[in-house]
């Protein structure tokens, strides 16, 4: 059972006395901290929201419902919460089952290797299949999972990716066009393929996993002469669609093909990210190959360059 609600800042204070000697040492990001009592976890936010996770996480929870009604004379509806949580599930299941049209990209936060953007069309007779397959955003999975199952879907998911090599995204770059603004127009691009393909495809809801708000990606794709305008944009789409989870899953796929290739091309291993081991990569790559090398493999606005040409100097 999980109880979810909001409590106020002098109910905030009591629990945060009342749990201190019960806490666990991890707390997760943007908590308070999280404690144990019995069987009974619980977790609470910066934003005040406390969660009750456990067999007897509604006793638990009364005691604060309680309070809250007698310092505050405040009504917290547990059952009530709970209903909006279940209609929220259930939003989610029928949305995931739905016959979509979704994409999703991969490689904007690594300093080396292109973007990926594919669309994939998913109908109702393929959702057995895919979570067959263990199908969920690619970031949840390993690389060794992906490209396992990848080709299985490539096989049977109708799809279109489209791959934006480095010099031409440091080219979109010098023109003034940021992160966003490219991956709209790259989503665009395949979007529009896989609608306007021969084959028909009977979906009900395009979805693309929001990255930025939809007046301004329809702003970004203005210049347009051909686009996809009828988009649903959902947070955290990958986990709530199973287009954008299988796309996801696709372009990482490609991505991984990719950095393989550049690896063996150049003839050293090359990291993903855009840490300090991409870092000393780079000044080896400037160092044996020249530094416009990096012009064709490397994003040179991350901030990596910079520390790349510090070294050189």
């Amino acid at each position: 059972m999980t109880i979810v609600f909001k409590v106020s800042d002098n109910i905030k204070d009591k629990m945060i006395d009342y749990y201190k000697d019960l806490r666990r040492a991890k707390t997760p990001p943007y908590a308070i901290f999280q404690a144990m009592e019995a069987d009974t976890l619980i977790t609470l936010y910066e934003s005040g929201k406390v969660m009750f996770q456990g067999v007897s996480a509604d006793v638990d929870a009364n005691i604060w419902v309680d309070l809250e009604k007698k310092l505050n004379n405040r009504i917290i509806d547990i059952a009530e919460n709970q209903k909006i949580k279940d209609k929220y599930k259930e939003e989610l299941n029928y949305f995931y089952s739905l016959p979509t049209i979704g994409s999703d990209e991969v490689g904007t936060g690594d300093y080396f290797g292109p973007i990926i953007v594919t669309a994939t069309f998913v109908d109702k007779t393929k959702i057995d299949f895919i979570n067959e397959l263990g199908v969920k955003d690619s970031k949840k999975l390993t690389d060794e999972k992906i490209l396992k199952i990848a080709p299985q879907l490539i096989k049977e998911i109708p799809y279109v990716t489209l791959t934006l090599n480095n010099k031409d995204y440091n080219k979109y770059q010098n023109i003034g066009y940021n992160m966003n603004k490219i991956k709209a127009i790259l989503h665009n691009k395949v979007l529009y393929s896989i609608t306007h393909k021969e084959e028909k495809y009977p979906y009900e809801k395009i979805v693309v996993d929001q990255f930025v708000y939809p007046r301004k990606y329809f702003e970004h794709i203005a210049e347009a002469t051909e686009k996809v305008e009828d988009i649903t944009f959902i947070t955290k789409a990958e986990s709530k669609c199973a287009s954008v989870a299988t796309a996801s899953i696709i372009s990482r796929y490609f991505f991984l093909k990719k950095m393989d290739e550049l690896s063996q091309t150049l003839e050293m291993d090359i990291p993903k990210g855009a840490n300090d081991v991409v870092d000393q990569v780079g000044i080896e790559i400037a160092k044996k190959y020249g530094f416009e090398k990096l012009n064709e493999i490397a994003k040179l606005n991350f901030k990596n360059t910079d520390k790349i040409k510090k070294a050189l100097r």
